[in-house]
């Protein structure tokens, strides 16, 4: 035998719901398929307290079998359905006895039943219903009467109740009193059932005590109407039902108005019961649809292929970092070469002015010294004094090198390390010979005594020429007097000439040696200048490599990052594309299955 249609859809959107891990909406349609399949179709009676809903169903079988009264409030659903012989029993157990729950069933009078579960639901928690069977015309054309407890507060253990009696419903009937218009909640009520329960009437009850029960249910359709509700309001009086029931009395049997309602039961339910089981199937399946559609359609549209503008930003940033640093490569490195320039260029004046002041010194003091005497004390004190300006220049030097590193790892590489001071300090070696002695002619006795005796001869000849002209002999007193003075005054300057021209040696001496030293050390500073500045540009170099390479790395990650979400993104808009696809074209057949024509009766 053929599945009805409306099983395939119902199937159809368990699988989807299965699909989407929606399984609390598909354990729902579940038990709602379920419930479709058995046999009879379920009519919920609902409504707010005090609305006759128990009497009605009372007045429609002809038997007091739901409790009534005003102290007495439905609390738990009251099943009526067929049966050959009256029966009736309290169910307790599981609410999803379909999905592997188990029930009990406690047998109790047919008259009391109700008000049994009424009272047992109020102390305990697994009360679910109370079953009553009848042998009655009504039900055993396939009717079940549900009486569901009152609506109201959405929070209240009733209304959940009653609104679980309604998921499972195959037709609803709303009970309403002629003593006032249908309530908002009334309505808004209504209107949640529909989507539910397409079949749906209204019936306002206790006609029998309001003269103007016309006017109120001509508001009444007009209130449905506005709202796009079901506008069938269908007037009853279930006092006037029993009592024309007890007096066999046709007339007023049909003032009661129970025969249009079970005329519009039979033909709204029971003419075509596959067509109220499609629609409320179609109904079930749409909302479920409707709860898989909507957050797939928010998700495409947030997952449509876009870039994210802040990776997006952080890849530009990276990039921009990239060709940040290679500018910077060229910036320090021309940074660093003009500093080591200057370094260079004022390393080589202090040098050449300390040279100086120490030249300037050495012409000072052998203006007096005699080399002969004191070459010892002044080589000594040249080395020392050679020694200290190299070590004051080769710290300064060091100095500058170490603040030059300092400013170009601070400015431009941040993470640079300072230059090893070990670098420089090997310029403390060795830098020139020493000193070299000049050699210094010294004015021996008999050199004094050979330049005295020239000089002597020559003030004797001139005296005793002179004194001659007086007629005294050539060697007399006044000639060798004057011999004698000529030749100590002829010791004297040569010593004087001596001194001077030792003197003189001994500053060339120490000149030369001073411009030595400056040429070997300048040589040595310059070298280790290069040195260190290689140093420093191979470290800033590393550093800056790595720095790019960082960069570059971080680029590209961020770039493939970008890449696999574009990608991911893509791919799932491609899946919920192909979801929400599935899902519309599953809607299309709920759609069509619910705009057949509605079962006759079921309008107004």
């Amino acid at each position: 035998m053929m599945a009805p249609p409306w099983l395939g859809i119902l199937d159809d959107t368990i699988r989807a719901c299965a699909a989407h891990d929606r399984s609390d909406l598909a354990e729902r349609l579940l038990l709602r398929r379920a419930r479709l399949l058995e046999p009879g179709r379920r009519v919920v009676m609902f409504g707010r307290a005090g609305q006759g809903k128990s009497q009605l169903v009372n007045a429609l079988i002809n038997a007091p079998v739901c409790a009534v009264g005003d102290d007495v409030t439905t609390v738990v659903p009251a099943v009526v359905r067929h049966a050959e012989t009256p029966t009736a029993s309290v169910v307790t157990g599981s609410v999803r006895p379909a999905l592997g729950g188990s029930i009990e069933r406690s047998g109790a009078p047919v008259e009391s039943v109700s008000a049994r579960a009424n009272k047992l639901a109020k102390v305990r928690d697994d009360v679910l219903r109370s079953e009553i069977g009848l042998p009655r015309t009504l039900l055993s054309a396939g009717l079940v009467l549900v009486d569901a407890p009152a609506v109201g507060d959405a929070r209240c253990p009733r209304t959940i109740r009653a609104m679980g009696a309604l998921a499972e419903a195959d037709a609803a009937v709303l009970v309403t009193d002629a003593t006032g218009e249908l309530t908002a909640l009334e309505l808004d009520v209504l209107s949640q059932i529909v989507r539910l329960c397409p079949t749906v009437v209204v019936v306002l009850t206790k006609i029998d005590i309001v003269p103007d029960w016309r006017d109120v249910a001509e508001a009444d359709r007009r209130a449905l109407e506005e709202a796009g509700l079901p506008s069938t309001v269908i007037p009853v009086s279930s006092a006037l039902r029993l009592a024309a029931v007890r007096a066999d009395d046709r007339k007023l049997n049909t003032e009661s108005g129970f025969g249009d309602l079970i005329t519009h039961l039979q033909k709204s339910i029971l003419a075509d019961p596959g067509a109220v089981i499609a629609k409320a199937a179609a109904a079930t399946s749409r909302l479920a649809l409707d709860q898989l559609i909507a957050p797939l359609r928010e998700e495409f549209e947030a997952a449509t292929p876009t870039t994210d503008a802040a990776a997006l930003a952080d890849w530009h940033a990276a990039g921009r970092r990239v060709e940040e640093l290679q500018r910077e490569a060229g910036r320090w490195q021309t940074q660093l070469s003009d500093d080591v320039a200057d370094l260079m260029s004022d390393v080589e004046y202090d040098l050449r002015d300390r040279t100086r002041k120490i030249l300037r010194e050495v012409d000072d003091y052998f203006e007096v010294a005699d080399p002969v005497k004191v070459w010892d004390e002044f080589e000594e004190w040249m080395t020392e004094s050679l020694t200290a300006l190299a070590e004051v220049n080769s710290d300064w030097l060091l100095e500058r090198f170490e603040w030059i590193a300092n400013r170009i790892a601070r400015e431009v590489v941040p993470d640079a390390d300072r230059l090893p001071a070990s670098v420089l300090r090997e310029l403390s070696g060795e830098r020139t010979d020493g000193l070299r002695k000049p050699h210094i002619e010294k004015f021996t006795p008999v050199q004094k005594l050979f330049v005295g005796l020239r000089g002597s001869y020559s003030g004797l000849l001139m005296s005793g020429l002179a004194t001659t002209l007086a007629g005294m002999p050539l060697i007399n007193p006044i000639s060798i007097g004057a011999g004698a003075a000529f030749g100590a005054r002829s010791v004297f300057e040569e010593r004087g000439a001596r001194l001077k021209r030792r003197q003189a040696i001994a500053k060339t001496t120490a000149q030369r040696h001073v411009d030595d030293f400056f040429l070997s050390y300048g040589k040595e500073t310059k070298d280790a200048m290069r040195v260190i500045h290689r140093a420093l540009r191979d470290r800033f170099g590393e550093v800056a490599q790595r720095l790019r390479e960082e960069a570059t790395a971080s680029a590209r990650e961020i770039k493939r990052d970008l890449e696999a979400t574009a990608a991911l993104r893509s791919g799932r808009a491609a899946e919920v594309r192909r979801g929400l696809e599935t899902l519309t074209a599953l809607r299309g057949r709920v759609d069509a299955v619910q705009t057949l024509p509605a079962p006759r009766g079921l309008t107004a």
